[in-house]
């Protein structure tokens, strides 16, 4: 995810403690292969047709085309399909924004706690290759004009098969779509039933509570697998904060800290993507074209 994926509200530390038996699994391929798919049926969504003002309607196809050409530029149609209907479905879902910018850029100003990796890791300084956001560009708009992805039907978490989330193992294994697994939330939190958001515009506001936000419906005690110096071991992830919470630094205990990002860093961000959407402009308006003021909030 590529998403990544809708983690946890962060608390000021998480904590990997304790190993257990370890698996037998080595890799991260290898790891996801001991886990079946779900037997369940999937369950096509709605279609999600775009009925917002000409500016969000501008401003939601770059975010989506954002999330389906650094996502999945390289995947087959129905993968970068697949990705748009994730980007959409989380839109509907009380868990998450009501705007298709803000659940592509929740998260982005936390180094690890953005839920499209692409928004905090860098990619965003490349231009996209004109042929592939071309394509991206033409997912994105028949997305937002209803269409629906019925491979992967109310999901709403993914990632490449190369990696092994500490999150897999608590949503339900729907599918996979060229190199990527598709998960949804367990019981009716994950029906079409539950998905009862509004859209609601606003596509220009990413407010500092997006932008730091997780998600507040994953429990935080979980466990993670981890392969150091050629040895493999799983921890449980405790939270810091809960009763019983390891409060303070142990040897042996590996406690990440997440910090809250400053204004100043916020409006960076918000700055490093109306910069993204004038150069964008500027490369459909062709040579010697002047770039548009920025749209963005200052």
């Amino acid at each position: 995810m590529g998403v990544d994926r809708k983690v946890s509200a962060a608390p000021a530390a998480l904590a990997l403690r304790g190993p257990v038996k370890a698996p037998a699994a080595q890799t991260a391929e290898q790891l996801n292969a001991l886990r079946p798919f779900a037997m369940d049926p999937i369950r096509p969504m709605r279609p999600f047709v775009f009925k917002g003002s000409a500016v969000d309607r501008e401003r939601a196809l770059q975010c989506l085309s954002e999330a389906v050409y650094y996502e999945a530029a390289r995947e087959p149609l129905k993968g970068q399909q697949a990705v748009a209907q994730v980007v959409l479905n989380r839109v509907r879902h009380p868990a998450y924004p009501k705007s298709i910018c803000g659940v592509v850029y929740e998260g982005a100003e936390l180094p690890t706690g953005c839920q499209f990796t692409f928004t905090c890791n860098g990619s965003l300084r490349w231009r996209p290759e004109p042929a592939l956001w071309s394509q991206a560009q033409s997912v994105a708009r028949r997305a937002l004009a209803g269409f629906v992805d019925r491979d992967v039907g109310s999901a709403t978490h993914y990632h490449a098969v190369y990696v092994a989330p500490y999150w897999a193992p608590e949503l339900v294994k729907m599918t996979q779509v060229g190199q990527h697994i598709f998960y949804r939330w367990t019981g009716t939190w994950g029906e079409p039933v539950a998905f009862t958001g509004r859209y609601a515009g606003h596509e220009a506001v990413l407010t500092s509570a997006v932008l730091r936000d997780g998600d507040p419906q994953t429990p935080m005690e979980r466990k993670v697998t981890l392969r150091v110096a050629g040895e493999t071991r799983t921890y449980t992830v405790a939270d810091a904060a809960a009763p019983g919470g390891v409060r303070t630094r142990i040897q042996g205990v590996l406690q990440p800290v997440r910090r809250r990002a400053s204004p100043e860093e916020i409006k960076r961000i918000n700055a490093s993507l109306a910069d993204v959407e004038r150069r964008l402009d500027a490369e459909r308006a062709g040579p010697g074209a002047q770039p548009a003021a920025a749209n963005g909030p200052g």
